[in-house]
């Protein structure tokens, strides 16, 4: 049943945010091609409002082209992503190719990732995609792939033409409409069973990752914990961070509700790779084998866990060779007190196992003073990816395509055709010696019609 929802904290904030990939004119003079967007927008606002009981002059919905000239564009789209209810990814082919989209979907996502973290188990999305035109699911990157939304409930028409071609064909009008209304009730059920917390309106929208990664196949990511768990914790650790396992290792309780590695698995997700998550302990051996690296890797270390020497050994282990594609980061609540009294000592067990990370090659690691809060940590795990990613390309190894090899061909120094085999001065010597002969018969043949010339004059 649709209920009563209002538009959010003080009645000013777009009960949806429409994201969606501007297609560009082909020629100066013609017209706005995005046009069609505006009209379908405004049909699906109008649909909301009927829904809702939303009063005059709150915007039912967000899109960019409703900001004025002069108005701040980061600063504008910030606001709307950090307050709306829902986002509305409107789908289509060139969407996943663009980086404002992707970052539109980053900032969103890791928004309803802290609410998450924060609700005690609430793990509604947020997010109602929509077709524009139909994808091929083998073009969806990986946070689109996990929504798995039937978007054949909309109607058999809608998902094979998507709305363009419903708006576009005269003889679809009432499936448009059909489709419009329903995806309204969908986008005001999801707003009523979910209410995200908002988000910071003052975040640095720009400097945002993509949450759509390069086209080709699915990228992998290792995120592993190094810390207690609720039966082997220092004698002036208490239990309340701590669970069975070292992975319900949760460093922001009370404030968080989740433990941290899943909260870092949905970011990581949210960067468009397929996630795996390990104890560092019980899989060292693996973790550390020696040889190319099979995935970039994110290790969560609790600076409690090195007040084990077995511990503090693993860490020692990981920086004695250089493995700089396993990211370090180090959560570290600055609100709990049993941390504050041995911060000290703790933090410099940590510089001591970490050493060779000073380096600038050695690989990504938190701040010596670690990250205080669960948003910075969150701020600061996309750089840790980044950094993991980078330095896995560089040592990864690669394999040749298969068959047989031969010798590679070599380009003229003119640059026209190809020589096997040939040698760069070789080939430089024959094309001379043709440049050569070309000159010779060019001025042979000019001498041949001077000498006729002159005898046509004699006779």
């Amino acid at each position: 049943m649709l209920g009563d929802a209002g538009a959010g904290r003080d009645g000013s904030e777009p009960y949806f945010f429409l994201s969606y990939a501007h297609t560009p004119k082909n020629h100066p003079k013609d017209k706005d091609p995005n046009v069609w967007v505006e009209r379908f927008y405004r049909d699906l606002c109008a649909h909301v409002l009927q829904l809702t009981s939303l009063p005059a002059g709150v915007p039912a919905g967000f899109m960019d082209q409703q900001m004025q000239p002069g108005e701040g564009w980061q600063e504008r789209l910030s606001e709307a992503l950090a307050s709306c209810r829902v986002f509305v990814p409107l789908y289509s082919p060139r969407y996943f190719l663009s980086e404002q989209c992707g970052r539109e979907w980053f900032v969103f996502s890791t928004r309803a990732a802290h609410h998450h973290a924060h609700s005690n188990g609430s793990s509604g999305s947020g997010i109602v995609p929509a077709l524009w035109v139909p994808v091929a699911a083998k073009q969806l990157p990986q946070p689109a792939e996990r929504l798995q939304f039937n978007h054949a409930a909309f109607g058999d028409d809608y998902a094979d033409e998507g709305f363009y071609g419903l708006i576009k064909l005269r003889y679809l009008r009432d499936q448009y409409e059909r489709a419009v209304y329903l995806l309204a009730k969908r986008i005001v059920n999801v707003a009523e069973q979910t209410r995200i917390s908002a988000g910071d309106p003052h975040q640095d929208y720009g400097a945002m990752p993509s949450a759509f990664g390069p086209p080709g196949p699915a990228r992998e990511m290792e995120v592993s914990v190094l810390a207690c768990s609720g039966s082997d914790l220092p004698e002036d650790r208490g239990p309340d961070c701590y669970g069975p396992r070292p992975r319900d290792w949760n460093p922001y309780h009370p404030k968080s509700s989740r433990p941290i590695a899943d909260h870092a698995v949905d970011l990581v997700r949210n960067l468009d790779y397929r996630v795996r998550v390990a104890e560092f302990e019980a899989e060292a051996e693996r973790l550390l084998a020696p040889g190319s690296p099979r995935a970039p890797g994110l290790l969560l270390l609790d600076r409690w866990a090195l007040d084990a020497p077995h511990r503090r050994e693993l860490v020692r282990r990981l920086c004695a060779e250089n493995r700089p594609w396993i990211s370090v980061m180090i959560p570290w609540n600055r609100e709990d007190p049993e941390c504050r009294v041995r911060e000290d000592e703790l933090r410099t067990a940590t510089e001591e196992s970490l050493a060779p990370r000073r380096e600038e090659d050695g690989g990504y690691r938190s701040p010596s003073g670690g990250l205080p809060t669960l948003e910075a940590f969150s701020q600061e795990l996309p750089g840790a990816v980044k950094a993991a990613g980078k330095h896995f390309a560089a040592h990864a190894q690669t394999f040749p395509p298969q068959g047989p090899s031969g010798p590679m061909p070599r380009v003229l120094p003119s640059g026209v055709g190809y020589g096997a085999g040939i040698s760069a001065s070789t080939a430089r010597d024959t094309e001379q010696a043709a440049e050569r002969a070309a000159k010779q018969a060019k001025e042979q043949a000019k001498d041949n019609a001077d000498n006729a010339d002159n005898g046509e004059g004699f006779s």
